[in-house]
């Protein structure tokens, strides 16, 4: 969807149509922050929104924190918009309480995730003997393959924290808990990104934008229910508002000392396993 408000050219930009991410972006996508510009909108899964930002498209991307360190070069990170918050991490189901992870196969929703990074830096402290074998699923499938056992234990995200006793399974682990209790620090989950050469007025004009756009839906939540419930059909609205509640947070309107902290923490161990490039001084730091 495009709309034809602000000057010049929309903007592109992609986001999921999960519920966070239209609540965030309903009243900028709509046209009704005040001065903000047009968007010409694109709706995608976030491993296919990481891809778009290897390779250079669109000019603002909702993408997994994982994917920073190959993109910051080309985009800089928004301190707004995103998703960061505390018990929202990702989890890790069987269908067997209590299995044992050694030589067994799980899925994840792929490699370039915030969640399989956590996941890996969960596994380097609790699992000596690791895992046999991982897959990359998209995330709606991960639950019913482990449900019908084509893999032993599935890596989940969004709103599967609500729904996985539906299909049976059992929570082995909470990689957010682990990463909490760890290191006191926020889960960095979702980032949005905008592409440098926009130049720095217009990157802190997109900034406010977003700001704005996530405290207009906190002022009238009713005004996004049509958006999030066009692009979340399948979705119950009582769990479509858990999942709002849980990932659109003071974060999403500021990442603030701690949310930083987060990031440059995660990326930083991550690095330190070898699961990431290590990123360069400065690289997040907001134009």
């Amino acid at each position: 969807m495009s709309n034809t408000v602000g000057n010049g050219d929309p903007l592109r930009i992609a986001y999921s149509p999960c519920p966070n991410d239209t609540f965030v972006f309903d009243a900028w996508a709509h046209g009704r922050v005040p001065g903000a510009p047009a968007l010409d909108v694109t709706f995608a899964d976030i491993d296919i929104t990481n891809g778009m930002a290897e390779r250079g498209e669109l000019d603002v991307l909702k993408v997994s924190y994982a994917v920073l360190p190959w993109v910051l070069e080309e985009y800089a990170l928004l301190p707004c918009g995103g998703a960061l918050g505390r018990g929202c991490g990702p989890l890790v189901l069987t269908a067997e309480p209590g299995l044992d992870l050694a030589g067994k196969t799980v899925a994840v929703p792929g490699e370039r995730s915030t969640a399989y990074l956590l996941f890996r830096l969960w596994a380097a402290d609790v699992l000596p003997d690791g895992v046999g074998k991982v897959v990359v699923l998209p995330f709606h499938e991960i639950m019913p393959a482990v449900r019908d056992g084509r893999v032993d234990a599935g890596l989940v995200i969004h709103e599967a924290r609500f729904t996985y006793q539906d299909y049976g399974l059992h929570c082995l682990a909470d990689m957010g808990e682990h990463w909490e209790s760890t290191t006191g620090l926020p889960i960095p989950l979702g980032a949005i990104i905008a592409k440098r050469s926009l130049g720095a007025e217009r990157l802190r004009e997109l900034a406010e934008s977003a700001r704005t756009s996530v405290r207009m839906a906190w002022d009238d939540p009713q005004a996004s229910r049509p958006y999030v419930r066009a692009h979340a059909q399948e979705l119950d609205p009582a769990v479509a508002d858990q999942h709002i509640g849980l990932y659109v947070n003071e974060f999403t309107a500021d990442l603030g000392d701690s949310g930083y902290a987060a990031v440059r923490g995660l990326l930083t161990r991550a690095a330190a396993e070898g699961l990431v490039p290590a990123i360069a001084p400065g690289a997040l730091a907001f134009p």
